[in-house]
């Protein structure tokens, strides 16, 4: 028996973006993947250090599931999250909308996919699934791990059980359109506002431009934090660059939904954003690029340049983050289609 749903993909960079836009095109709503981002409030900061942990970790977006969660309260779509701890009331909870045509959100750790390629655990990937048979299941992923791909049935069970950071208990979602949705545009401004005060007033240090601030600092210190620097910088900056974060830890995404806004909304705030976080994904860029040649040479003069240009990234973005919410406090014109 096989149950699979007629679905359209495109070519996709971020993991969560990806089921996303797979479930709302069946829901009639088709929205690039930075504005998706975008809507969602997507853009953050974190430096992740723990004594737990082998070696720091440095994010760019929110919480695994907050950026759908962010959009459809945003748009007034309505999300349905289960989480249980019965893998049997999981896979009823998977194969239930699927059979109803309704393709699903699932939330699992990369590790034990059969199409990954690199086996690193990673408990906040999340892919859709639109089929199944008695073997196998049938997922989208990002371009990079192939689009259209199926995994066992075993492998996946394993993944959505798996416990460790960031991990769900077998956490799946699925959106439904009420009769009158809003105007994706008309959330523009709210989701950029919404996420530039986050950036702007982080709770702790390690968030927002504080937490910029602080990797600068303490990027220098990192061949003191490893037995491995060729392993644990190299895997630094390609989770930077091009592990699912659309490059330059996701401010390439952040750059082209605003670059998209200006198209809709004419402000100069919006401009100025936009102008600022060009300059701040090159500059992402050519961090990872100096952690990665460090790693590979040795040289911690390398660190020494990076933590430098992360001090100045947390000053370009701060700079960029103010001048976006500055959008909520007067109504800029919308350009007409």
């Amino acid at each position: 028996m096989t149950t699979v749903i007629d679905i359209e993909t495109r070519d996709t960079q971020h993991c969560e973006t990806t089921a996303l836009g797979v479930l709302l095109r069946q829901q009639g709503l088709d929205l690039s993947e930075p504005m998706l981002f975008g809507l969602g409030s997507g853009l953050s900061f974190v430096y992740w250090d723990s004594k737990t942990m082998g070696f720091p970790f440095l994010g760019g977006r929110v919480k695994p599931l907050d950026l759908t969660r962010n959009l459809t309260t945003r748009v007034g779509l309505e999300l349905l999250v289960q989480e249980t701890t019965s893998p049997r009331r999981a896979w009823e909870n998977v194969v239930a909308p699927i059979d109803a045509g309704h393709p699903v959100g699932l939330q699992l750790d990369s590790y034990y996919l059969d199409y990954f390629t690199s086996k690193v655990h990673f408990g906040g990937h999340i892919v859709a699934m639109y089929g199944y048979d008695d073997h196998n299941a049938y997922l989208v992923d990002t371009d990079q791990q192939g689009g259209m791909v199926s995994t066992g049935l075993t492998s996946l069970a394993q993944a959505r059980a798996a416990r460790g950071p960031m991990t769900a208990k077998h956490r799946s979602f699925t959106l439904a359109t009420p009769r009158n949705p809003l105007s994706p545009r008309s959330q523009i401004i709210p989701a950029i506002t919404a996420c530039a005060d986050a950036f702007l007033n982080p709770p702790i240090a390690n968030l927002g431009h504080r937490g910029i601030e602080k990797a600068g600092k303490l990027v220098r210190t990192w061949f003191q934090r490893t037995d491995n620097p060729q392993r644990d910088l190299l895997q630094a900056a390609l989770l930077m660059e091009k592990a699912g974060t659309g490059g330059a830890l996701f401010r390439n995404f952040y750059r082209d939904f605003l670059a998209e806004c200006t198209q809709l909304i004419d402000s100069g705030h919006l401009r100025t954003g936009h102008r600022l976080y060009t300059e701040a994904a090159t500059l992402w860029t050519e961090v990872a690029a100096l952690i990665t040649t460090a790693g590979e040479s040795g040289n911690a003069q390398c660190l020494v340049q990076a933590g430098t240009i992360l001090g100045d990234l947390s000053r370009i973005e701060r700079e960029a983050m103010q001048a976006l919410s500055c959008l909520g406090s007067k109504t800029p014109n919308t350009i007409q289609p």
